[in-house]
């Protein structure tokens, strides 16, 4: 096939596109950077926004799918350019589809759309949106997300994909800020440790070519969001320590109660839009939320519809991070 992979110079969508062009399918990149690495794999580049119709429409000519993965991640910045990038973005990419008769859409949502600040342990699909969101980055993708689904049709067969907390070689989100942060002694756990699953960059990448390959009008998993994540639970700080061993840090074991993280991350909110402070604060409420509850999925759905099965363990993606620290 030939793919268009939007988002294709980041984290996950560069290892999607190194993963299609090592199966043998063309990889057209969009990304607003120059994307050289993508170019010495054998793909091609179109720098551009998904913000411009324009732009998207020009990259998906020829495709005969996408894998839409761009998308502003974070807990904080501006409502606007959330809406343009995660939610105009992916009505481009669906206008795209429709216009030049593209039969298949992979889109890269997160299980931020279901999280309403309590536990979520083991739950899975049938799971409803989230009636109240605390930052514009989950409730710009829910938006999207349903926007994805609500367009599956004979000609234009659709599906959500919701990695959890994607890590490994490469990263350039979560690895670093959490490192940033211990080296400067900022680095605190909330509350209770609950436990968490993630997912190793690699499975991530795989499950949307999963997801693809399956996709076909009347398909299983046509129409549907699936979590993504290694179905491996573990307690947060576990987790965190371990991946801050791989860069050779030692663990760190500073914990802050929930309603002080919450009721700090109140008032830096509040300061930041008041006197409008650039950068981010260092507490959100919908970050301590998030470091103070448990999420973990059942990864039935995803393992029957879609075939999925993590190939990297995860304390094989451990090792194989901390050997690309080396």
């Amino acid at each position: 096939m030939r793919v268009l992979v939007t988002g294709a110079s980041g984290f996950l969508g560069h290892c999607i596109a190194r993963q299609l062009l090592a199966r043998g399918d063309q990889v057209v990149g969009l990304q607003r950077s120059d994307a050289p690495a993508l170019r010495a794999l054998g793909g091609e580049c179109v720098r551009g926004d998904i913000a411009d119709a324009q732009v998207v429409e020009h990259a998906a000519k020829g495709c005969d799918a996408i894998i839409h993965t761009a998308a502003k991640a974070g807990h904080w910045g501006s409502e606007a350019e959330y809406q343009a990038i995660n939610v105009r973005g992916t009505q481009h990419v669906l206008a795209a589809c429709l216009r030049l008769g593209i039969a298949k859409l992979v889109h890269t949502s997160t299980p931020s759309v279901v999280h309403q600040g309590h536990d979520l342990e083991g739950v899975d699909e049938s799971i409803p949106y989230a009636t109240r969101f605390l930052a514009a980055y989950p409730r710009t993708k829910a938006q999207a997300e349903r926007l994805v689904l609500a367009a599956n049709q004979r000609s234009l067969s659709t599906v959500a994909l919701r990695p959890h907390l994607i890590w490994g070689p490469g990263d350039q989100h979560l690895l670093p800020r959490m490192e940033a942060r211990a080296r400067a002694g900022r680095l605190r756990f909330v509350g209770a440790s609950k436990l968490i699953d993630t997912v190793y960059v690699e499975n991530a990448a795989d499950a949307h070519l999963l997801a693809l390959d399956r996709l076909a009008p009347g398909a299983s998993c046509a129409g549907k969001a699936y979590f993504i994540a290694q179905g491996e639970p573990i307690k947060l700080d576990e987790m965190v320590n371990a991946l801050l061993d791989c860069v050779g840090l030692p663990p760190v074991n500073r914990r802050i109660a929930f309603p002080v993280a919450y009721g700090v991350g109140a008032v830096l909110e509040w300061v930041y839009r008041a006197f409008a402070l650039s950068g981010e604060p260092i507490m959100t409420r919908f970050l301590a939320e998030h470091l103070a509850t448990a999420h973990w999925y059942d990864l039935s759905a995803a393992r029957r519809d879609l075939g999925y099965d993590p190939k990297i363990s995860l304390a094989q993606g451990l090792r194989l991070l901390k050997a690309s620290m080396a």
